[in-house]
């Protein structure tokens, strides 16, 4: 036994992924006296800027958004009282497919092992027992997820660890009440061609492939919270319009895959830490 904490890190793309994907596991670890390390790759200066600006357009300084959604990632990390923010600090890629995927120091173009070597240190200074990133699709296809994918399993082959590792997913059995709540509050919102909806409903895994499903219903109000804090992003306006109540129930269950375990926990588990304490 050790005097080390329990540590969980978890590697995201973007400010505000924190909150969207793993808030309520951040939030309900940190309560539970775990140590939660928060990687955080790019600088997100290919979000929107004041007003919704958007990159491209005129008035958008990737600069300026890029120190904005800093400001917005420490508040939430004060929301979810992560107990460690580390900046990989990678511009921002944007999109699959724009030009700012091959910009000088995107993340996207940055070489894997590169990436990956900065992450190991990370690891080896923290030693987490658990580690949770996306898939190898980024989970819904972002260069930036994808490219925080690969540094993460890279990174571990460079270090004698051997965590619990996770990828998000969500069940596609919530995926339509998901669509349908999103209709409920953009009324105007198109019907997807085929093909996107064909793509929409291949995010996500079957029910019977999730291995972990984690309750953080009672952390969702600080996940709200958390989302609250990157309010500059218009993507998360959605979820803020929810109200709280709402957004628990929807938002309440964090699921993921586990992909490498040495302790033998059976699944499907409810808890990371399963076989650890």
């Amino acid at each position: 036994m050790t005097d080390r904490p329990l540590t969980l890190m978890a590697v995201h793309a973007h400010p505000d992924d924190e909150a969207t994907g793993t808030g309520g596991v951040l939030a309900r670890y940190a309560a539970e006296g775990i140590r939660t390390v928060l990687v955080t790759c790019t600088d997100g200066g290919c979000g929107d800027g004041p007003g919704g600006v958007k990159p491209g357009d005129p008035g958008h300084d990737p600069a300026a958004v890029a120190l904005m959604r800093r400001q917005e990632l420490l508040a939430s990390c004060d929301v979810l009282k992560v107990s460690d923010l580390e900046l990989l600090d990678y511009a921002d890629s944007g999109m699959m497919g724009w030009s700012s995927n091959d910009a000088p120091g995107s993340f996207w173009r940055t070489p894997v092992e590169e990436g990956a070597a900065r992450l190991a240190e990370l690891m080896r200074h923290y030693r987490p027992d658990v580690v949770v990133t996306y898939d190898e699709n980024g989970f819904y296809g972002h260069p930036d997820h994808i490219q925080a994918h690969r540094i993460t399993m890279a990174a571990l082959e460079m270090t004698a660890l051997t965590p619990k590792v996770y990828w998000t997913t969500m069940p596609r059995s919530s995926m339509q009440r998901f669509m349908e709540i999103m209709r409920e509050f953009h009324e105007d919102m198109p019907e997807p061609d085929p093909a996107e909806a064909a793509a929409m409903a291949q995010i996500g895994l079957p029910d019977d492939e999730i291995t972990t499903w984690v309750d953080t219903t009672a952390f969702s109000g600080q996940k709200f919270d958390a989302l609250a804090a990157h309010a500059s992003q218009g993507e998360n306006i959605f979820f803020l319009k929810m109200g709280k109540e709402k957004f628990g129930t929807l938002m309440g269950m964090e699921t993921f895959v586990r992909v490498k375990d040495a302790t033998g926990a059976a699944v499907p588990e409810n808890d990371l830490f399963a076989g650890l304490r």
